[in-house]
């Protein structure tokens, strides 16, 4: 019998069904509650032992219906909520569905309000939201803990995303062009593989462990050179960084224009921290110490991923890199050897087009 019932929403998302993955392997029952039943991260799931979907719209007039029977009889909630509709509002009214059903343990994921600070950081919109969010949980009382995500390792593509974009080269290699600084320390995170482990030992410890904080689930913090110095040992082909503006080179949402253009700014120019006064990666590894790093990412899912998007630049010869990059280790674990030939094997990635919302004209890299 499953020992605990836990609720999720915009649950084919990539922290959602990370940690319903984990959930259920464990034998937890889950209710999660999904927008449509349609897409290939929505079967996987489906075919998972303990899932329960409810299916419906938190953006419709059934939003009180939907999460009523997705609270009824469960004490525990891990809780992504997304840009589509309010999400204040949505929220909002997930926390109060939570507190009216007697939930024990909210986790919910946050993001810094960076305006906060007093330092003339202008804040994030797509991040304040959350944060706005979190503050009401932490008003209605609701047992809760906060996770920060750093920067999800798939949000690099070679395809024209903006912000992570890795530009292949003609010598086979790859620039990445954003506006951190060089110097400036980012949290990184692989969504997929890292935070349903972590979720799941959060949940084990419980309330009292973890009540009214805020966790950080960044397993690694690297500059963007060191980045790119790992990415480049994990693929085997050179991948140099490039600090400069933001390119837009497909259609986006206006919204998610005026996120690049204040993160641009707050971020970049200003070089406001990440997650101003938050410790990372020791807390994260603290909990899951069995984490991927960028190099293994780059080296085994990023091909994979690449080549489930029509892209076929690793069948090409590509320049050689180095085995030895100068790098701040920062406390990585060993890695195997770089340079070895990465066969491209489609089973157990999970992949942009994976999931539904990536298909959604309002989406946008990292948004889940």
């Amino acid at each position: 019998m499953p020992t605990k019932t836990v609720a999720t929403i915009n649950s084919t998302g990539r922290q959602a069904a990370s940690f319903i993955r984990a959930a259920s392997a464990v034998g937890w029952h889950v209710k999660a509650q999904i927008r449509s039943n349609e897409g290939l991260v929505a079967e996987e799931l489906a075919d998972l032992p303990n899932v329960e979907f409810i299916e419906g719209d938190l953006t419709g007039p059934d939003k009180k219906r939907l999460l009523t029977e997705l609270f009824t009889n469960v004490k525990i909630a891990f809780i992504n909520t997304t840009h589509w509709g309010d999400e204040v509002a949505i929220g909002k009214a997930c926390a109060d569905a939570a507190k009216k059903a007697g939930v024990t343990h909210f986790i919910y994921s946050s993001m810094p309000d960076h305006s906060t600070f007093g330092r003339g950081w202008r804040a994030l919109p797509m991040w304040s939201a959350k944060f706005a969010i979190e503050n009401y949980v932490r008003q209605l009382g609701i047992p809760a803990t906060f996770v920060y995500t750093g920067i999800y390792n798939n949000n690099f593509s070679s395809l024209p995303y903006p912000l992570f974009q890795l530009q292949l080269q003609d010598d086979g290699g790859f620039v990445w062009q954003a506006p951190f600084h060089p110097d400036d320390p980012l949290p990184w995170l692989d969504a997929e593989h890292d935070v349903g482990p972590a979720l799941l030992q959060i949940f084990k410890m419980g309330p009292n462990h973890w009540k009214g904080q805020r966790v950080t689930l960044a397993f690694e913090k690297l500059t963007p050179v060191q980045c790119c110095a790992r990415f480049a040992r994990g693929v085997g082909r050179p991948v140099n960084y490039v600090h400069g503006p933001i390119k837009i080179q497909v259609p986006i949402p206006s919204g998610y224009q005026e996120q690049l253009d204040i993160l641009a700014e707050t971020l970049g120019d200003r070089r406001a921290p990440y997650f101003p006064g938050l410790e990372y990666p020791r807390e994260g590894r603290s909990i899951w110490e069995g984490y991927r790093g960028i190099e293994e990412y780059a080296r085994e899912v990023f091909p994979i991923e690449e080549a489930a998007n029509g892209l076929r630049w690793m069948d090409e010869p590509g320049a050689s890199t180095p085995s030895e990059v100068a790098d701040d280790t920062n406390g990585s674990r060993p890695m195997t050897p770089s340079g070895i030939p990465t066969p491209v094997r489609f089973s157990g990635a999970y992949t942009p087009r994976s999931h539904p919302e990536g298909l959604d004209r309002d989406f946008f890299v990292g948004s889940t």
